[in-house]
């Protein structure tokens, strides 16, 4: 295995070669991969033509698998297009064909265009996650990921102070609410407590590495013993902060790119592409986190 890394950000993505995700992989392997997540945060494979059960198989080298349900999204299991050992951020329906505009589902997955951290919402956040891509825009359709680690790094003294012991609430509904989607009133109020909001520490430390992060994500909609309009105007400025073109990865993919990302030391987002019209097919699977954090 070779990684190479960029030479203005030498800790922050890793372009791995000399790895087939077709086959098993041995444990020094394994150890050496997780290793690289640790201290690079972002790792792509490139030319991985890979199917469901060999993505099912490579995420559980690195811990059990969160399934995708009802808590992290509103498609109903009869229309569901893949297992729920992978999470469908795709714009297709059972049938594989792209949602029409006013599709729920498709309003919905909007969300993936704000910057967020997956699984911030549930009380175990999500460790990794390893999305495939299948089938790719022509256009747009870029993945976007931010070094939370640095950005930490970066604050001034004051502001790390004030954040030291900040605990935020998140939920889906907050971050839908952001795009105009109201989930109380598109699911029963038995479906809507799948998504009470969770409360989580906005500033917590690998344990590997030792090095702190900010714990952003537009999930956040309320800062504990705030009132929600300080919260939203403070967690805007700080995901603006955190943002920039400094802290950013952008990816273009390609079609069979694996990319495997920390989900405790990033923050990522799904770019714009003509979603009525073009298919892209990308395919997650997400490592279950390891502590609950408060």
């Amino acid at each position: 295995m070779k990684i190479e890394t960029r030479q203005e950000f030498p800790n922050f993505v890793g372009f791995v070669s000399g790895v087939d995700l077709k086959k098993e992989l041995n444990d020094e392997l394994v150890k050496k991969i997780d290793e690289a997540i640790n201290k690079l945060s972002v790792l792509v494979f490139r030319n991985q033509n890979i199917n469901d059960n060999e993505q099912v198989r490579f995420t559980k080298y690195f811990g059990k698998i969160e399934a995708s349900g009802n808590k992290s999204n509103i498609t109903k299991a009869k229309d569901r297009r893949l297992s729920t050992d992978l999470a469908d951020v795709s714009n297709l329906d059972k049938n594989n064909k792209p949602f029409t505009i006013n599709d729920p589902r498709r309003i919905f997955n909007l969300g993936n265009r704000l910057w967020h951290t997956d699984s911030s919402f549930k009380k175990i956040p999500a460790k990794y996650s390893l999305l495939s891509a299948r089938n790719v825009s022509k256009e747009g359709g870029n993945t976007e990921f931010a070094d939370m680690r640095e950005a930490y790094d970066c604050l001034d003294d004051n502001t790390k102070l004030k954040i030291k012991n900040m605990i935020c609430e998140h939920s889906l509904i907050y971050s839908r609410q952001r795009l105009g989607f109201d989930m109380t009133r598109e699911l029963s109020s038995e479906e809507i407590k799948n998504f009470i909001p969770v409360e989580q520490p906005l500033v917590r430390k690998n344990n590997f590495t030792q090095r702190k992060t900010i714990f952003l994500s537009s999930h956040i909609g309320k800062i504990k013993d705030w009132i929600r309009p300080d919260s939203m105007c403070f967690i805007d400025d700080l995901i603006e902060y955190a943002t920039q073109t400094k802290f950013k990865y952008i990816h273009k993919w390609s079609q069979n790119d694996l990319i495997i990302w920390d989900n405790r030391q990033t923050m990522h987002r799904a770019r714009a592409f003509d979603d009525l019209k073009e298919s892209r097919d990308m395919r997650r699977t997400t490592v279950l986190g390891e502590e609950q954090l408060i």
